[in-house]
């Protein structure tokens, strides 16, 4: 018998079914038939004589047989023999030869089971995975519309993404911004002076512990110490971003450490390996972590710890259990784990194999220089601005990437040429006349940056104040107008609000403790919008951050991971007029403490004094008050206490500073300051 011959069961009268799922009334032959019953017997264990070879067509029965249970009702009726397949005679509609049969569940009316042929068992459902093997050929015509997909995808023009990486690599500075579609999306500063604290790894000396705090204060060179909580030295578990994936194998038994153990494991004056999670912040001393972890391209090695996982980011259960099988196959040391980070989405075996061997070979590295190095110094340092941004944001939906400095240009291109080849064109030299920065509109949009309120493309505006303890954000409508409908009005510039206050954490660099309050809204399915849009929104932050859902109140609570200080903190100094509060006191609140001060002086003079003449020096607009509006109020005080009493402005004098002198002598007789 042919091996590609079909076979299927059929109702006499009625229609034969392809495996494809197709229908044809092409009458069947009694050899066809009868060749079905015994393939079918066979299968179900019934006895047979004569039965045919059904090697080669088991598998188009059982999808004949598939097919039909599954359009009776998904198999809800009892399975009936090959040759009794669930049909009805009826008219499928658009089709012009009456009499084809429609399948049960899809516009046709169901026919009534026939009875099964003696001898034939009731068919039960067929797994996928009962199935035979493919022959030879079929298994290469698959391998082969493979290749021809994989050749066709490679082929085809690349859709571009919009993504840009902007670099500005300058003799103090170093910033990076990254675009998409021209919109200001990441932006990152860095001084060339500046430390790289956040992920260094130090050797540092215990001095002392706080059991009070649970914490212990690290020596790790610098001149305050570091923090280092109890529960940052006991093994740390992932958190909700990482998926624990388990390898095969036994992992090595370590003995368990609890918090209590830690005064008895590191007493005062041992030695630890430490890494910074945080780095100093006002009169904070940076933030330190046993739990090592080393960030590779597609891995994040952790040499202390036996777990693995996969990032949560991943959302394709297809990729993430792709990714798990090589995972599983990766030659990880024993008490070392990794994670594999969102830019091994899509990525072969191989990149990961290399990218662990180059993390592994690094931790070897630090490890000799921990036992060379004494304590309280740095073993490995965090790689510079641009190193990371080539490790972080270099993805495959980056178009390009522009530098303007011709060493950092030739750095890059090494540097991408050792992780990913076919990434080393989208790095391109800007050598034009015209900073770089300005000539992608960068730096008009750095302004927003730097300012309190930040208005919305539909009138509202949102504001932002950082304090010591957290950050508040404001939502407000504005100028905004659409329609009637206050509702929808509201939930618009809410949600509006809740893409552009992503953004901005991200271009600001916030953290801690951030507190939003959107405008109020009644409908509890609104406030599930905003907060599913700003969580949304969030999922792009490299930063890990937790939100809670919008309160009574109306505000919404989240956290955002804090590792430097932010932005405005970076590149800005407080103010020495105003001292760091915003505000200076207005020219009215000036003039009244003169006139207190004037009073307190001029009681105090002496009797028999009968020539009093003062002079007060002032800033231009608190003069200006006092010589306009409340003139009548020095003149009463002339007339009350026989005085002479005159002014004189000083541009550069601060408005809230101010001299009372003698106009004879030049002594200063009483003052005001900041």
């Amino acid at each position: 018998m042919s091996s590609d011959r079909r076979y299927s069961g059929r109702r006499r009268g009625g229609a034969r079914y392809r495996p494809s799922g197709g229908i044809t009334s092409q009458a069947i032959t009694p050899q066809a038939e009868r060749a079905a019953h015994e393939a079918r017997a066979q299968l179900s264990g019934a006895p047979q004589e004569d039965v045919f070879d059904t090697r080669s067509h088991a598998s188009e029965i059982e999808e004949a047989e598939r097919l039909a249970l599954s359009a009776s009702g998904g198999g809800e009726a009892d399975a009936r023999p090959a040759s009794s397949a669930a049909t009805a005679t009826a008219t499928v509609p658009g089709d012009p030869e009456p009499g084809v049969a429609a399948v049960a569940g899809d516009g046709g009316a169901p026919a009534e089971p026939s009875e099964p042929a003696a001898g034939v068992a009731t068919a039960e459902p067929v797994e996928p995975e009962n199935q035979q093997p493919q022959s030879l050929l079929d298994s290469l015509r698959t391998a082969a519309r493979r290749m021809v997909a994989k050749v066709t995808r490679l082929l085809r023009p690349k859709r571009p993404s919009g993504k840009e990486i902007i670099i500005n690599a300058e003799s103090l500075e170093t910033r990076v911004a990254v675009l998409h579609e021209g919109r200001l999306d990441e932006f990152t500063i860095e001084r060339t002076n500046e430390e790289r604290l956040v992920g260094s790894i130090f050797k540092g000396r215990v001095r002392n512990l706080e059991d009070g705090l649970k914490a212990a204060f690290v020596d790790i060179g610098f001149e305050r110490n570091a923090f280092l909580h109890y529960w940052d030295i006991v093994p740390s578990q992932f958190d909700s971003n990482v998926e624990v994936v388990e390898r095969e194998g036994r992992r090595r038994e370590r003995p368990k450490i609890t918090q209590k153990d830690v005064p008895r494991l590191y007493p005062a004056g041992s030695e630890i390996i430490v890494q910074v999670t945080k780095g100093p912040i006002g009169t904070k001393g940076p933030r330190i972590t046993t739990n090592l972890s080393l960030p590779g391209r597609y891995l994040v090695l952790l040499p202390n710890s036996d777990q693995s996982g996969i990032s949560r980011k991943i959302e394709n259960p297809e990729e993430r259990a792709r990714l798990k099988r090589i995972l599983r196959e990766l030659s990880i040391p024993d008490g070392m784990g990794v994670v594999m980070r969102t830019a091994g989405e899509g990525k072969q075996a191989r990149y990961f194999v290399r990218d662990l061997a180059l993390l592994l070979e690094e931790w070897r590295s630090i490890q000799g220089r921990i036992e060379k190095h004494p304590a309280a110094s740095c073993v490995f340092e965090e790689p510079d601005l641009v190193a990371r941004t080539v490790r972080d944001f270099l993805t495959e939906d980056v178009d390009r990437i522009l530098v303007d400095d011709m060493k950092q240009f030739d750095r890059i291109r090494e540097m991408i040429e050792r992780i990913s080849r076919r990434s080393i064109n989208k790095v391109r030299f800007y050598n034009e006349p015209q900073p770089i920065f300005d000539r992608f509109s960068i730096t008009r949009q750095l302004e927003t940056t730097f300012q309190r309120t930040v208005h919305l493309k539909s009138g509202g505006y949102i504001v932002l104040d950082e304090t010591e303890a957290l950050v508040a954000i404001d939502v407000n409508t504005g100028k905004h107008k659409s329609g009637k409908d206050l509702d929808s009005t509201i939930l618009q510039v809410n949600l509006e609000a809740a893409d552009e206050i992503a953004r901005q954490l991200r271009l600001r660099n916030v953290g801690g403790l951030i507190i939003l309050d959107f405008i109020d809204m009644r409908h509890p399915k609104d406030q599930r919008a905003v907060f599913n849009r700003l969580r949304d929104g969030l999922r792009r932050d490299k930063a890990k951050t937790h939100l809670l859902p919008i309160s009574p109140l109306g505000l919404l609570e989240m956290t955002r991971q804090r590792q430097t200080e932010s932005v405005q903190s970076s590149v800005h100094d407080t103010c020495p007029y105003c001292r760091g509060r915003g505000r200076i006191k207005s020219a009215e609140t000036m003039s009244v403490e003169i006139q207190r001060k004037l009073v307190e002086l001029l009681r105090r003079r002496p009797r028999d004094e009968s020539d009093f003449q003062v002079r007060i020096v002032v800033h231009p607009t608190v003069y200006d008050r006092m010589r306009r509006e409340d003139e009548r109020f020095i003149i009463e005080l002339e007339k009350k206490f026989f005085g002479k009493i005159s002014f004189r402005p000083d541009p550069g004098m601060h408005a809230e500073h101010f001299k009372i002198l003698n106009a004879l002598s030049n002594e200063e007789l009483a003052g005001g300051a900041l």
